[in-house]
């Protein structure tokens, strides 16, 4: 059996749905999505990795599917609100296993980062 990680259903929802209600925030993020993918990723290679790991983990948890979040909040009472509703409708928390090394691109985070900026890959970022 795969070895397994249990997150906050904050942090898994984060991921299913693209909208940020990890209880601990950005910390949460980089958690569980460094988990599935097994690398260390930097805040611009985050909105790739969700998408890698947004199918298989729906696919872990299919009930979560059909959660949507607001779509907006009055202020942080208003988020933490939700989420303890959420927590008491799924449970506070989930297992969650790594995925498929062949779902996730490793790039070097610099060179995607020049890739980002319209440089070639692997091109320093100064224009050197």
């Amino acid at each position: 059996m795969p070895e397994t990680r249990d997150f906050h259903i904050g942090d898994i929802l984060s991921v299913t749905t693209g909208r940020l209600v990890s209880p601990t925030h950005m910390d949460g993020i980089y958690a569980i999505l460094n988990w599935m993918t097994g690398d260390n990723l930097y805040t611009h290679q985050l909105p790739r990795a969700k998408n890698e790991c947004e199918g298989p983990l729906l696919a872990q948890h299919p009930d979560l599917s059909a959660v949507t979040v607001p779509d907006e909040f009055d202020d942080e009472l208003h988020v933490k609100q939700w989420l303890a509703e959420q927590v008491e409708r799924f449970g506070e928390f989930r297992p969650v296993t790594p995925i498929d090394a062949e779902l996730h691109q490793r790039i070097d985070p610099f060179s995607e980062l020049g890739m980002m900026m319209g440089g070639d890959e692997g091109a320093p970022l100064s224009g050197q």
